[in-house]
């Protein structure tokens, strides 16, 4: 039994997409901190960024105080991801932008904002179902493909050989004990990477040898002598043709890979997070459901355990939360679900102030990696608490 997962760089034009959209809300939001932030004055955005051949459009809806510079924001964003010439596919410097940006629905703000809102609180952004997941196949508790095809992405990422560019993606098959359900070995890897040529010397061949080391250095602790290596399987991905050059971004188009890679079980719902302000419930919940299942495994509660919660828009509290522990957990599902909703505020007043989200920084970071992180909802800080809980019981 095999299982895979895949990730994309940094330089994939859908997540260059998503990290113009965190980039600007994360300059809107250090704007806003400059005049004083607080959940009562916090900015509302929802923005959606179409990343073309040598043209950005951005648009949605935001509610602030404070004015940015978008076009500057996108050119800097592009070239900080090292898409500075045409030969790499796109080139920051040169690149046209379309602000398109409206302002936020007044119908919504009514939601919104703990100052219109009826019971006087921030309402979430909209209604929806968010999931989040947790097992202990690893320190992590983040399903082993995952973690590896992310370790992956990131080591090419960091590698510093100009030969690959910044567009790339990838994946990798774990075998896995049909008994146990436990993995066993790393059995393929796929790279997927544009190569510009003005770097390469000597044979071609010698690209996929990097490559390789690469790859594998990066996964040494699982790679064996039966590790399958696959480089470009067309045969050729020039950097002239990547990025959107050769494909279009768009934001939220990667979620399934951001999240949990496609691991069987790891449900995805709402949608895309990282080009929202966080009293958005696509966004916030993201990460709150990913810390109840974490504190839940991290805690002995259960080898695995997927969260779902949904949300009416205007209203804080969700109004169902459902556990699922594919009959691993020490109590019924629904017992846990009940600890859950006692001891955790999933409200978006909740979850933003424990998770730090009115904070630039986080959503610079965010468009990489939503959990491979020190942020604060990958703490297991309430494990003890839920133990206590359970044993009341």
């Amino acid at each position: 039994m095999q299982i895979s997962s895949e990730s994309i760089k940094v330089g994939h034009p859908d997540i260059v997409a998503d990290m113009i959209a965190a980039h600007i809300i994360a300059a809107i939001l250090d704007e806003e901190a400059k005049l004083g932030l607080s959940l009562e004055n916090m900015p509302h955005c929802g923005l959606e960024v179409f990343l073309g051949k040598g043209l950005c459009i951005v648009g949605g809806e935001v509610r602030t105080r404070v004015c940015v510079d978008v076009g500057d924001i996108v050119r800097k964003t592009v070239l900080s991801i090292g898409y500075d010439d045409t030969a790499k596919g796109l080139n920051g410097h040169l690149m046209g932008v379309l602000n398109a940006i409206i302002p936020q629905s007044p119908d919504i703000n009514l939601g919104t904002s703990c100052l219109l809102n009826k019971n006087r609180e921030i309402g979430a952004g909209d209604q929806g179902i968010m999931y989040g997941f947790a097992c202990d196949e690893t320190p992590e508790l983040l399903p082993l493909p995952y973690v590896l095809v992310n370790k992956l992405m990131r080591a090419f990422e960091d590698c510093g050989d100009p030969v690959f560019a910044p567009d790339g993606k990838g994946q990798v098959s774990i075998e896995y004990d049909e008994r146990t359900g436990r993995p066993v070995r790393l059995v393929k890897v796929l790279m997927s990477n544009a190569v510009d040529y003005r770097f390469v010397k000597g044979a071609k061949g010698k690209v996929k040898e990097k490559a390789k080391k690469i790859a594998f250095s990066a996964l040494d602790e699982w790679v064996d002598r039966k590790t399958e290596f696959l480089f470009n399987p067309t045969g050729e991905w020039q950097a002239v043709n990547s990025c959107s050059a050769a494909d279009s971004g768009v934001t939220g188009r990667k979620l399934v890979v951001q999240f949990y890679g496609g691991y069987p079980g790891a449900q995805l719902g709402g949608g895309s997070v990282v080009n929202k302000s966080p009293e958005k419930v696509d966004c916030s919940a993201a990460f709150g459901t990913r810390y109840v299942a974490k504190n839940i495994v991290a805690a002995g509660l259960a080898k695995k355990c997927s969260v779902q919660v949904a949300y009416a828009i205007g209203i804080a509290r969700p109004f169902s939360i459902y556990v699922n522990t594919f009959g691993t957990g020490v109590i019924p599902d629904k017992k846990l679900s009940q600890v859950v909703a006692q001891v955790f505020d999933l409200t978006p007043a909740g979850m933003i102030t424990r998770f730090d989200l009115l904070q630039g920084d986080i959503y610079r970071r965010i468009p990489r990696t939503l959990f491979l992180d020190d942020y604060p909802w990958e703490k297991t800080d309430m494990a003890d608490v839920l133990e206590k809980e359970v044993k009341r019981l």
